[in-house]
């Protein structure tokens, strides 16, 4: 585990108009870090893709409870988790799988994708029936003298 030096917890409804709202904190949060627009547009898409999995996915016929924690570790690292307390995923190797999906009609299939790909690590932690953790880390680049 690795040392936070500061972090932020939210909780909110599975409803889909707090997908924007979790994005848009993420991204306010990671400001700290001095982060490029690359790196701030990276961890929005990230955060993005991931709460809604949870939203379409963990609760698919009812509004339940999504958590994100962001913080601040040393060696300028971001970490995200994204939790909720839902369906679970019975079979997390084939749900990494590219366009696999549970969610029907309209869905790509690539939410893991796209996280592991505007990130640096993802892990997936899931029980069925009770829930999924998403966590997610990006080293965010240091300035020297004020260059990237």
């Amino acid at each position: 585990m690795r040392k936070s030096v500061n972090y932020i917890r939210l909780e909110f409804p599975s409803r889909s108009s707090n997908e924007g709202f979790a994005r848009m904190a993420a991204a306010c949060f990671a400001s700290q870090m001095d982060p490029t627009l690359n790196e701030v547009e990276d961890i929005k898409t990230a955060v993005s893709e991931a709460v809604t999995n949870a939203i379409v996915h963990a609760y698919p016929d009812s509004i339940g409870k999504v958590s994100l924690k962001a913080k601040i570790c040393e060696g300028n690292i971001l970490e995200i988790s994204i939790k909720d307390a839902g369906k679970g995923i019975p079979n997390i190797d084939k749900a990494r799988q590219p366009m696999f999906t549970t969610g029907g009609d309209g869905r790509s299939g690539m939410g893991f994708t796209i996280m592991e790909s505007f990130m640096d690590a993802l892990t997936i932690h899931s029980t069925p029936g009770r829930g999924t953790t998403v966590t997610m880390r990006k080293k965010i680049a240091s300035r020297a003298n004020g260059q990237r």
